[in-house]
């Protein structure tokens, strides 16, 4: 967005209103309520995204089938509940970038996680160690950490004084003890720097090669809103002989994705932030097509994740659906899905080219206007490169950041705070105009005032 040509004042953020053909869509949600009323600012959509006007309708869809049918909707149902999560499959993955048999939505990131480093984490000889983010998200630390603890204890008991086995369950294990930091390579930012740059995490990846059995990064950062080179990263990785995949909960719904084309070996995410599917919302996984009928892949196998046509004979024998859907444990949880599928439709609709074009010119608009009150005491930390961050702009505070933060809360600014010295905002396109992005730099600036 050419920000020279831009002013700070509010009828130039009516104007791109007026002028902006996504307008429309912000209709079709709703928006929480004011202590004390006024107009809301909701930029907080990449912790938990609004509700759709129409998810209430598609879920008592399914209760008027669960009264009517009981146990019949599984198969007579308006959406029958046998197939349910097959309704939202061609849409999720119009928008990660991906091909249908690659694509699967179930459960929730973080088991999504644990369930595909079960088939992809496979640590041998020297070749073991895994590339995160020392920023990334605490689940995928947690996850990572006890993966690498289950590897290295789980085959090996430690043995008591008299040849027996002690009864410790790894997951419970420190694996950063014992060996477990040296498991683990996590990326840091070069000094005085506050994201990473591409070329120093290719440079870990060139130089620990042999080595490393993993890699996996945020999409998006959850803290600084960066964005990787997924595509770069990802032919690094595999270059070395590695495994390659990533966290997409900030990126999925937000920013331009190729699973496919960049290759990626899988990828997890979450619902409820950017894709607007509710509170606790149902995850994703993406496996590349490449694995879909590699049946030797270790997994942790469920009876959802078994051949369609043979499911209901019960055998003895697990026989996994050819692709993502072959990773399945569990039967769809019909109602979260229902939720889900409203937003879905609107994304359908919107499409992801115009998504990202808007998202574009109003994360740009808000950068424009911080930086035009931004002191000593404030400044940005996301990427200014608009292909390298999503919607969220992350704003380091210098003094008393929290107390910047509930004043924002106290005007009916919807932001939220990041330990230790962070607010994030993030204008999502679906629902958010460039009137929001105005009122919330005035509100900003009177509370620095």
């Amino acid at each position: 967005m050419p920000q020279t040509n831009l002013k700070p004042n509010e009828p130039v953020a009516q104007t791109l209103d007026e002028r902006d053909p996504m307008k429309h869509f912000r209709e079709r949600f709703h928006f929480p309520a004011v202590v004390g009323g006024g107009e809301p600012v909701y930029f907080t959509g990449n912790s938990l995204g609004l509700m759709p006007k129409t998810a209430r309708g598609y879920v008592e869809q399914e209760l008027a089938d669960w009264e009517k049918l009981a146990v019949d909707a599984h198969v007579n149902a308006t959406n029958p509940w046998l197939p349910y999560h097959e309704f939202l499959t061609d849409q999720t993955a119009h928008i990660i970038g991906a091909m249908p048999i690659e694509t699967v939505v179930m459960n929730s990131l973080t088991v999504n996680l644990h369930l595909l480093l079960v088939s992809f984490y496979r640590p041998e000889g020297k070749r073991r160690k895994i590339v995160i983010e020392k920023g990334a998200f605490p689940s995928d630390q947690y996850a990572v950490k006890s993966q690498i603890g289950f590897h290295q204890y789980g085959s090996e008991p430690p043995a008591l004084a008299g040849g027996q086995v002690a009864n410790l369950a790894p997951s419970f294990r420190p694996p950063a003890r014992a060996g477990g930091s040296d498991w683990l390579i996590e990326l840091s930012p070069r000094d005085g720097e506050s994201t990473l740059r591409t070329e120093d995490i290719i440079d870990v990846i060139e130089r620990e090669g042999d080595e490393i059995a993993l890699v996996l990064l945020g999409g998006v950062n959850y803290y600084t809103g960066q964005a990787f080179d997924m595509k770069a990263i990802t032919a690094a990785g595999q270059k070395i002989g590695a495994v390659v995949g990533f966290d997409l909960a900030h990126a999925a719904g937000n920013i331009e994705l190729k699973m496919h084309d960049w290759d990626v070996d899988f990828a997890a995410w979450c619902s409820y932030k950017y894709l607007n599917g509710g509170p606790g919302a149902v995850g994703g996984a993406f496996i590349h097509e490449r694995h879909a009928n590699n049946f030797d892949l270790p997994r942790f196998a469920g009876w959802w994740g078994h051949d369609k046509a043979s499911r209901f004979l019960m055998g003895p024998e697990f026989q996994p659906i050819p692709g993502a859907e072959g990773w399945q444990v569990s039967n769809p949880a019909v109602l979260q899905m229902a939720a889900m599928r409203a937003s879905l439709d609107i994304f359908e609709e919107a499409g992801m080219d115009a998504l990202i074009k808007k998202s574009r010119k109003l994360t740009g608009y808000l950068e424009f206007l911080i930086d035009k009150i931004a002191d000593e005491s404030i400044s940005i930390i996301t990427p200014r490169a608009p292909e390298q961050r999503g919607c969220q702009l992350s704003m380091n505070i210098k003094d008393d950041g929290k107390v910047l933060y509930e004043k924002l809360l106290a005007k009916g600014i919807s932001v939220d705070w990041r330990e230790p010295s962070v607010i994030r905002a993030a204008p999502v396109p679906l629902y958010n105009s460039f009137a929001d992005v105005h009122r919330f730099v005035e509100i900003l600036k009177d509370c620095l005032n």
